[in-house]
């Protein structure tokens, strides 16, 4: 395969890396002025990068080291999707922030993180998968304490950068003795390795690789970051860790899971259903208590992360395909979530985090309380709304697999998590109403939380042809 042909199937993470260097270059020389204008360009070089998806050619590529398959576009979509939306939602934001003024760095770390999340998903050799995550993170870093004068935010990217930097660790031991005992990092012959008599070598390397990928995606019993990091981040940021990166870490252990470790599926299934139980139980008992919004919207991502992970634990394309269509719905709860958060600010334009400021909002903001009413219910996973299906895919995909028990308990603690939902809709519509928030933004902002709405409201379930479809064809990529 020629150069030319390599460098073509990459050629959204070129598109990516180049607008990311162009619009770095142009914001050195142009200083705060062009940070409006860098954003909107960010946002088109994401499209690109899109559009770049449909023009590369599928296959592998530099000798396996990278993916092009229909696995590796369907996580794309979602993570340049994701990342448009936490560059369009944070002009709003830093304008309302005292003392924090945008920078055009923002939509730029964006990008480069965007480029080692399209690494992660079209992973094929450890390494791939190291460099790709690395990139990601060492931007989200950054992200994290982006509001300098904010002590909290600060904590934030300090905290993210020290346990994010031990997981790495782990993570590298665990690739490490997986090259030790196979000889290998290409997942394929990785996969060879596990179909013969594989020693206990192999399988102490697949746990510390699996704990490695646990703390990127904030699953039990590494999550310890993430209620800090959601809290302490601007509310933008917030949003992008718990929609992109979180899509791209999940993929990821999908295709290190069925293409690198398939063979030794008895052995991973042990630890995914472990931790997706736990992070179900632990998510839910954690936001029971939480008066700040961020911090349960955190626990309520650790909580979705165990749902996910009952896909991947029945190892079947459908279980896979029930993963991806449960991501798609997920970041849409998750950023419409935010969305409404990014609009609670007082009066005089001040951000609110206390769940205690929605009460009584269904009677001075109704629009606003219904739009975050649907948005709690599809996490809840209460039908009719498209949150029902998310959860009823990872469920059918678990029975299927023959693990019944499994989904049985999945269900039982799906209706004991759903509490902490219902406190906020009681909170907004059955409680005495608090001061009223100031005027809700009716731009970019408030468009994007009526697309959200509509798309999670019961119309949602019109795309489910399509949408499933398109995850099967991108879970049997991996098979």
């Amino acid at each position: 395969m020629s150069y030319a042909t390599n460098l073509l199937m990459t050629l959204p993470e070129l598109v990516l890396s180049i607008g990311a260097i162009a619009l770095m270059m142009v914001a050195a020389w142009g200083g705060q002025g062009v940070t409006r204008a860098i954003g909107w360009a960010s946002v088109a070089v994401l499209i690109g990068a899109g559009v770049a998806l449909g023009m590369s050619t599928g296959g592998d590529a530099f000798a396996g080291l990278y993916k092009a398959d229909a696995f590796a576009v369907f996580g794309k979509v979602l993570v340049y999707s994701a990342a448009a939306v936490a560059i369009l939602m944070a002009p709003g934001f830093f304008a309302r922030t005292a003392g924090d003024d945008l920078r055009p760095e923002y939509p730029v770390l964006i990008l480069l993180s965007a480029v080692g999340m399209g690494m992660m998903v079209s992973a094929g050799d450890l390494l791939t998968l190291y460099v790709g995550l690395e990139l990601q993170s060492l931007a989200a870093y950054v992200l994290a304490s982006f509001m300098r004068r904010d002590t909290r935010s600060a904590e934030a990217g300090l905290k993210y950068f020290v346990l994010g930097a031990l997981a790495s660790g782990i993570l590298l031991y665990g690739i490490s003795l997986v090259y030790g005992f196979s000889g290998t990092t290409l997942f394929d012959s990785i996969a060879t390795a596990y179909a013969g008599n594989h020693s206990k070598g192999l399988l102490f390397g697949l746990v510390f690789v699996f704990a490695g990928l646990a703390f990127k995606m904030s699953a039990v019993p590494f999550h310890m970051w993430t209620p800090d990091v959601y809290e302490g981040a601007p509310t933008p940021v917030t949003a992008f860790f718990g929609s992109a990166p979180k899509v791209a870490a999940i993929l990821l252990t999908v295709r290190v899971a069925v293409e690198a470790m398939g063979p030794a599926q008895l052995e991973w299934r042990q630890i995914v259903i472990f931790a997706s139980l736990a992070s179900i139980v632990l998510g839910a008992a954690g936001a029971i208590g939480q008066s700040n919004i961020k911090r349960l919207l955190a626990y309520s991502s650790i909580n979705n992360v165990g749902f996910a992970l009952i896909g991947l634990a029945a190892g079947t394309p459908q279980g896979v395909s029930a993963v991806l269509v449960y991501m798609a719905i997920y970041i849409v709860m998750t950023l419409g979530s935010f969305l409404i958060v990014l609009q609670m600010k007082d009066a005089e334009g001040r951000h609110i985090e206390e769940v205690a400021s929605l009460s009584g909002l269904s009677r001075t903001k109704p629009y606003l309380a219904f739009a975050l009413a649907v948005m709690m219910f599809s996490l809840a996973g209460i039908p009719p709304l498209f949150g029902f299906y998310a959860k009823f895919a990872v469920f059918w995909a678990a029975v299927q697999a023959g693990l019944f028990l499994y989904a049985a308990i999945g269900i039982a603690l799906s209706v004991v998590g759903a509490y902490y939902y219902l406190r906020i809709i009681k909170t907004m519509y059955f409680d005495d109403p608090a001061p009223a928030f100031a005027p809700v933004e009716s731009g970019v902002e408030g468009g994007l939380i009526a697309a959200s709405t509509a798309f999670l409201s019961p119309l949602g379930y019109l795309a489910i042809p399509a949408l499933a479809a398109w995850s099967l064809a991108a879970a049997k990529a991996l098979f």
